[in-house]
């Protein structure tokens, strides 16, 4: 390792800490030693402390004591004369550099300065990543949707710079973290200074204005080994181990580099993370720590991201279709506000609908788009608002009706990803919207049918053959047509509708989260919906056609060797294998012995409440008490990481109303507490279950967190309403 790099490493780490103990004991002064404090929305804790020492700092005592570990840490500065190794201390020195750093943002938090605020434009920035967003995310990382995330650090050399430098990482699908500046000046204010909007719906997120900042990052990587991984505090090199191998980050510096920045860059290659500067700094090319390089350079900024994606070794493939603008899912959550839209289709405002439809392939002519309007070019340049129909006509060998609904899901992404283009809703019920930046840039309505076109065959290319589009633009034809699609959509609901458990012989898994849970393996069938909420059995079986030897693999039921629980003996078989022999035996319909195991990015998780012969359901987001006694965060912490884990279980939140949710236990009777999100989400649905059962007002005797946070209250509100759960047989 270079003496420079090292020399500054140490010399950063010592300051940091110096600084970490001095605001420490002034908050204790101030404070008093046994003042609590917890990141907002997490159950690790101060993550990183928590996964490398299993200290759990609580209070401001517990963190003198965990800053006692990074002073154990510190090494004198290399001699000026006296050559020796040093890369071990520089890596130590950069581990103590994220422990002082952890702590010292978390006193920042409690006085009050975090997130921290942009003086000068207002801004405010991100701050500490919650354990919710992780979750959120989980999907996207695992299934290559989002294939990595930098940590950008200072700022271009101008605003024009730094614009095409994210540009280029959005158009990548890589999530974006921005801390640090370089004299005042920072790539987020750059950004800003742009107009570029910020935050995760566009994968650029400002952590805040310092260096120290990018331990926000680093802690959101930590926890993906935490949650995910099932990897135990204090095993740090498991951790560490797992972070080099499984998350994908990297460090970009622009700028001058001081030795803040050269201190947590020397924490992050602990972690298998390199770093990558466009400036003329000393390289660290010899692998070990990290996959390839640890520390290197490149000086033109047109080749530095690629260079970057090379040095940490992502895999990235991007499919973008022949139109004027950006295009990738980075771009899936930006807004159009009204005073940037130049035209809307749909939304109650006009007409609009879209619909796939299934075709002969001597039907249709592949790639073709048709407008099907008059004077439809001079009403599109005045903008405004217009009538819109999209018929999406697909043809394949492999194609079956079941896969139009699949397809149709996938027009909110196709168009959603394309820069200046907005969609929302499905099937008659979308709302479209075109900025006045896409326009400019040359966006027209026929560009719709060349993203469908494009993405339909990326998406779907093991199934679909053949695509056309037909793009509507007369309100009659509109309106025709889509009397034509409402049909369709109704024919197309009570023939899925219809779809039982009992009237297949395969279930299909689903190994995507495998990437971070090796032992975890979703089974899927008609009934019942992958934990995440986003796969369902006929996704699953498309999946399957399209990738024969993907993450959705069929799973032959076999024998039935429990009905009430819902065992069978080609689930057990094909389990023990696909989870390396973790797990033998899974009862789908239960959550009281050998429940499903959960990977970590599920939507809503089930616990048992003893006292109340029930079990409560809390989802994702929610960061209040429950009657279990922990918070949503603390529950998930529990629950994850590929194991069984009987009286809790994550699970998508549609399963909720599923005939065969908890079918071993009792079924929807079960339920004594749920969020008030959750009531209202699936009020409709749930009352319909609940009528079927022979208690239609089941859901106004369910109590939530207006009602009861603890199992007290609870089992007094429980007795007050006559819930039947509590004349149910014993749970244990």
């Amino acid at each position: 390792m270079s003496k420079l790099i090292a020399s500054a490493a140490i010399r950063g780490a010592n300051s940091l800490v110096k600084q970490a103990e001095d605001m420490l004991e002034k908050a204790i002064a101030e404070k008093g030693k046994d003042f609590t404090f917890e990141f907002p929305d997490t159950a690790f804790y101060l993550p990183m402390i928590y996964a490398m020492t299993a200290f759990p700092v609580k209070t401001l005592a517990d963190m003198k004591v965990a800053l006692g570990m990074a002073k154990e840490l510190l090494h004198e500065e290399p001699e000026e004369y006296l050559w020796k190794p040093y890369l071990g201390e520089a890596l130590d020195s950069g581990m103590a550099t994220l422990f002082a750093e952890e702590i010292l943002l978390a006193i920042r938090y409690i006085a009050g300065l975090e997130p921290a605020k942009d003086p000068e434009t207002g801004y405010v920035y991100n701050g500490f990543i919650t354990d919710t967003i992780q979750r959120n995310l989980g999907i996207q990382l695992v299934d290559g949707t989002m294939p990595g995330f930098a940590a950008v650090i200072g700022a271009a050399p101008d605003d024009d710079t730094a614009v095409k430098i994210i540009r280029e990482l959005q158009e990548k699908n890589i999530l974006t973290f921005l801390s640090g500046n370089v004299n005042g000046n920072s790539a987020t204010k750059q950004l800003l200074r742009k107009g570029v909007e910020l935050g995760w719906d566009t994968r650029i997120v400002p952590l805040g204005p310092d260096t120290e900042h990018t331990l926000y990052a680093l802690d959101w990587a930590v926890r993906a080994s935490l949650i995910f991984g099932g990897k135990k505090p204090g095993d740090y090199k498991e951790h560490l181990k797992y972070q080099k191998d499984r998350v994908f980050a990297f460090a970009l510096v622009l700028g001058e580099l001081d030795d803040i920045i050269w201190t947590t860059g020397a924490g992050a290659i602990n972690m298998g993370f390199p770093a990558i500067a466009d400036t003329d700094i000393p390289v660290i090319h010899p692998t070990g720590v990290c996959i390839y390089e640890e520390v290197d350079k490149e000086l033109d900024h047109d080749k530095i991201v690629q260079k970057s994606i090379e040095v940490r070794g992502l895999k990235i493939t991007i499919e973008k279709p022949p139109i004027p603008v950006a295009y990738g899912p980075a771009f899936e959550g930006e807004r159009i506000r009204k005073e940037d839209m130049f035209i809307e289709f749909g939304g109650q405002r006009t007409p609009a609908f879209e619909w796939v439809r299934m075709k002969e392939l001597d039907e249709i002519e592949d790639n073709k788009v048709i407008v099907v309007g008059t004077d439809w070019q001079s009403r599109y340049e005045k903008g405004g608002q217009m009538p819109l129909g999209i018929v999406i006509d697909v043809a394949g060998r492999k194609m079956q009706k079941d896969f139009e609904s699949i397809i149709e899901r996938k027009v909110h992404h196709n168009i959603n990803e394309a820069q200046g283009l907005w969609h929302m809703g499905q099937r008659d019920l979308n709302w479209l919207r075109i900025s006045h930046n896409a326009k400019k840039d040359g966006i027209t309505l026929e560009h719709f049918g060349v993203i469908m076109n494009t993405m339909t065959h990326h998406r779907f290319k093991s199934i679909v053959d053949k695509v056309q589009v037909t793009i509507y633009t007369d309100e009659k034809d509109v309106l025709a047509v889509q009397e034509d699609a409402r049909k369709a959509y109704k024919e197309r609901d009570h023939r899925l509708g219809g779809l039982v458990d009992e009237a297949v012989d395969t279930f299909y898994s689903c190994l995507l989260c495998q990437s971070f849970a090796p032992s975890h393996v979703c089974v899927i069938s008609p009934e019942r919906l992958g934990l995440c909420g986003a796969y369902n059995w006929l996704d699953c079986k498309a999946a399957f056609e399209i990738d024969p030897t993907g993450g959705n693999q069929p799973i032959p039921k076999g024998d039935l060797l429990d009905d009430r629980y819902g065992r069978y003996v080609g689930i057990d078989d094909y389990l023990k294998k696909a989870s390396g022999g973790a797990v033998e035996t899974l009862n789908l319909y239960t959550i009281m012995e050998n429940p499903m195991t959960s990977c970590g990015c599920f939507e809503c998780i089930i616990a048992i409440v003893p006292e109340a012969n029930g079990v409560m359901i809390v989802q994702r987001g929610h960061t209040g008490m429950t009657p279990a006694g922990m918070k949503f965060s603390t529950l998930a912490g529990s629950v994850g990481g590929g194991t069984q884990n009987p009286g809790f279980m994550g699970i998508g939140r549609n399963f909720i109303v599923s005939k065969k949710f908890l079918h071993g236990d009792g079924g929807i009777k079960r339920i004594v507490w749920m969020t008030k999100n959750l009531k209202e989400s699936l009020k409709e649905e749930f009352n319909k279950r609940a009528a079927d059962e022979g208690v239609p007002d089941l859901l106004d005797k369910i109590a939530d967190e207006s009602v009861a946070e603890d199992s007290e209250k609870l089992l007094e509100f429980l007795t007050s309403v006559g819930h039947p759960a509590l004349e149910m047989e014993p749970m244990l």
